[in-house]
């Protein structure tokens, strides 16, 4: 039975002066919907298959948002250093593959087109983050439209989403987590859109997502909860169409290349999740602080919002899937010790369907407090973003603050030309004879990337490592002579060398206790095997 939408009433007409984009309040979830007692609802009616039904996109509001938010974070990216992971990917742009022991290609492949584009900028490097977080703003107003937001809404879900910690975290640092936050705010947009109109928009959906697994395989993990959120939520009738399918076709087509590379190398990625579940990585967190943490990753301030867009859509046939699939996603999540933030990117959806029922509770009721409340959340979420997340602390007072306790990647950034100057002071104490077939062996891949980086100017020899793809670059050439190594305790270096000794210490000079600060530097000799046979026992992934 087609429902149609009622007129908007009187006190909404009088609140909030209809300028050809209704707010959300006026125009109910339930009008895109069939009735909630149908678990199959979901065929569309005139109205909701027609986007006209829907107010207009406000470009000027959205796009002075969103460029607003990138130009800050480009403004900001030239502020203390690289992060160990730009310098991991600066080295794995020049070693193009189909695939990496632990991520598909396209990040790396951007660093390649930065470093190609604008040479040794830092600020260059990170432009494609910077834009991709103004993207992601964009979408998130986007969302707030297709659920039938007018201008406040939309704009007010995209401010809600650019003042996000976990976007400005992310957004001015050349990362996989940019650009999948990026992939889930595009493909949430797109799915949305299908639910509505049906047919070949499934398909720019299948672009969507196969583009994002070349980025970061957790696609995979959005696409199947959606999967389980349609089959048991509804609606059901587009995957009794062809569309679906052949979008999921699509999707797995692109990403067949690195399928093919990961399989052809022993699917290396499984390893690597497991090694994260473990707690292995810098950003891993135990599971017990994985639900709390969701308060965080856009705001304490701003939690009402989307967990009334989460309580939204579970009550809204035609979009329950997504509420289906935050459940989902955190219970899988949680029971595999995954890192807290693979949920963020189902904010920008949640935030869009919340804005709306926001906005309508402001304008009930004590309106002027209530405006100045949401205000002033947003304001505050700012400014708290940008204190913990972009770095405006002048480096050598962060060691004062909590800053790098709640931020890591900030201690991240900190101090790499100092660790390869270390490096070189101890290739240069070598004698003559020795010097010319040195090499550097580094314990992760940050240090390895840091020796690749600056080594060169500082007439450092080439640099290996066992650390994720490093090791699958190759060993050093067997006629190599001594080795600085670096990241290694002195007992596991003398099972493969008999003289191992201290050279140096590494010191970031700003007294701030990062991964490196404190670390040993080594001269080793007397290898005690070739190194096609101490290679395979250097293999760390993690």
């Amino acid at each position: 039975m087609v429902r149609h939408r009622a007129p908007a009433t009187g006190k909404c007409r009088e609140r909030w002066p209809r300028t050809g984009a209704e707010p959300l309040g006026c125009t109910s979830f339930d009008d895109m919907s069939e009735s909630r007692g149908s678990g199959d609802a979901g065929q569309p009616t005139t109205e909701r298959g027609d986007p006209s039904a829907l107010s207009a996109v406000w470009w000027p509001g959205l796009g002075g948002v969103a460029l607003a938010v990138a130009a800050v974070l480009v403004a900001m990216s030239g502020g203390y250093g690289y992060h160990r992971d730009e310098l991991y990917f600066l080295r794995a742009g020049r070693e193009l593959a189909f695939g990496y022991v632990d991520q598909p290609p396209l990040t790396p492949l951007l660093s390649r087109v930065a470093l190609e584009a604008f040479g040794d900028s830092l600020v260059g490097l990170r432009l494609f983050a910077s834009v991709a977080a103004g993207l992601v703003v964009l979408c998130t107003g986007l969302l707030a439209r297709e659920f039938g937001g007018g201008r406040a809404a939309q704009l007010f879900s995209a401010a809600c989403m650019g003042v996000s910690a976990y976007l400005i975290a992310v957004g001015h640092l050349l990362s996989t987590s940019t650009f999948d936050l990026l992939a889930w705010a595009v493909l949430s947009w797109l799915v949305v859109r299908a639910l509505r109109q049906g047919g070949a928009q499934w398909l720019l959906a299948g672009v969507a997502a196969g583009v994002g697994l070349q980025n970061k395989t957790l696609v995979a993990f959005l696409l199947g909860a959606l999967l389980i959120g349609l089959v048991t939520a509804g609606p059901r009738a587009p995957l009794r169409t062809p569309w679906p399918w052949a979008a999921a076709a699509v999707a797995v087509l692109l990403w067949l290349p690195t399928v093919i590379w990961q399989a052809a190398h022993g699917w290396p990625q499984l390893e690597m999740s497991a090694a994260i579940a473990s707690g292995s990585s810098g950003t891993s967190a135990p599971r017990w602080l994985f639900l709390p943490y969701q308060l965080v990753l856009v705001n304490p301030l701003l939690v009402p919002v989307w967990v009334v867009g989460l309580w939204r859509l579970a009550r809204t046939p035609m979009f329950r899937a997504f509420a289906v699939a935050y459940a989902v996603l955190a219970v899988v999540f949680l029971l595999t010790t995954a890192k807290p933030y693979y949920l963020a990117g189902l904010f920008p959806v949640l935030l869009a369907a919340g804005a709306g029922p926001v906005l309508d509770w402001a304008r009930r009721g004590a309106t002027r407090i209530r405006t100045v409340l949401l205000a002033g959340a947003l304001v505050m979420s700012a400014v708290n973003s940008a204190a913990l997340f972009l770095p405006l602390i002048p480096v050598d007072d962060l060691h004062e603050t909590p800053v790098v306790a709640v931020n890591y990647d900030a201690g991240e950034t900190i101090g790499w030309p100092r660790f390869a100057q270390t490096i070189a002071d101890a290739h240069a104490v070598l004698p003559s004879s020795e010097r010319r077939d040195a090499v550097v062996l580094a314990g992760n891949y940050g240090e390895a990337g840091a020796v690749d980086r600056y080594g060169p100017e500082l007439g450092l020899p080439p640099v290996f490592s066992g650390h994720n793809s490093y090791w699958s670059w190759g060993p050093p050439p067997e006629q190599s002579g001594p080795v600085i190594a670096v990241g290694f305790g002195a007992e596991e270096l003398r099972r493969w060398f008999g003289s191992v000794e201290p050279a140096g210490r590494i010191d970031n000079g700003v007294r701030l206790d990062n991964d490196e600060q404190g670390e040993t530097v080594w001269i080793c000799r007397d290898r005690l095997a070739p190194w096609a046979g101490l290679w395979p026992h250097l293999r760390r992934i993690g």
